[in-house]
């Protein structure tokens, strides 16, 4: 097994309102199949002993699924691997590597402390109009309700979306635009989600302006590094659904 001796520059920030700037560690031995958020814990335990504050960074289920462990890793959102960064191994890297950690860079998501971000943009995202709020009566079979398997395979494509907002830090604009697209999508397509899906699509992206994101301008850099691949589809959809509830609404 091998063992990694690196060299980390780690952005550290005390609070919201200070200057950030890039502080370099060494780190010697380290296990090629730790996770990098297990390397990042044994950075934390080597500050620890000499005194030093440890390194803030969110994480939780560390299991690829909540995506809270978002890092800018070598310029890139999660790193090297179209994953989250909690999936991410030291074996991606070599001996004497320079790692350069960071936190996501937008506007819309101020940082707090070090690594960590606030992202609670994407929850009033959410809060404006991703749910269904109709009436969809008791429970009923399962096939009561018929949907091709392509539309039901495409709304649970979409829905796979996690939100950890690698898609904003990768675009040059920090536009949202996947990840609104994915969550209005996975409504969308499905019968549960038609009564609401005009209004449900104004109020999101009116909120996703509002939260000060930037314009959408197809790079396609948000999917590349989605680790949940969420194809810009999604983002054609959005625009069609946008642009029919504008023209309904007039009309009305």
């Amino acid at each position: 097994m091998r063992k990694l001796n690196l060299t980390l520059k780690v952005w550290r920030q005390k609070d919201d309102k200070g200057k950030g700037k890039f502080e370099t560690y060494k780190l010697n031995n380290v296990s090629e199949e730790s996770s990098f958020l297990e390397m990042m814990d044994i950075l934390n335990e080597d500050l620890a002993t000499k005194k030093i504050d440890p390194v803030a960074f969110d994480h939780d289920c560390r299991e690829g699924i909540c995506g809270t462990c978002s890092m800018v890793i070598n310029g890139k959102p999660h790193g090297p691997l179209q994953t989250t960064t909690c999936q991410l191994h030291m074996r991606s890297f070599s001996d004497g590597d320079t790692i350069t950690v960071e936190p996501f860079r937008a506007g819309a998501f101020p940082v707090l402390k070090d690594l960590v971000v606030d992202r609670s943009a994407f929850d009033r995202i959410i809060q404006a109009g991703g749910y269904v709020s109709v009436n969809t009566g008791v429970s009923v079979d399962a096939n009561e309700i018929p949907i091709p398997k392509d539309i039901a395979d495409e709304a649970m494509d979409s829905a796979t979306c996690i939100g950890c907002g690698a898609c904003v830090a990768a675009c040059k604009n920090a536009s949202a635009m996947l990840f609104v697209s994915a969550k209005v999508s996975q409504f969308t397509l499905l019968p549960q989600g038609q009564p609401e899906r005009h209004r449900r699509v104004q109020k999101m992206v009116a909120q996703m302006d509002e939260e000060g994101f930037g314009a959408c301008t197809n790079t396609g850099a948000c999917s590349a590094v989605c680790p949940k691949e969420i194809s810009l589809t999604n983002i054609a959809r959005l625009n069609r659904e946008y642009l029919t509830a504008k023209v309904t609404a007039q009309e009305v």
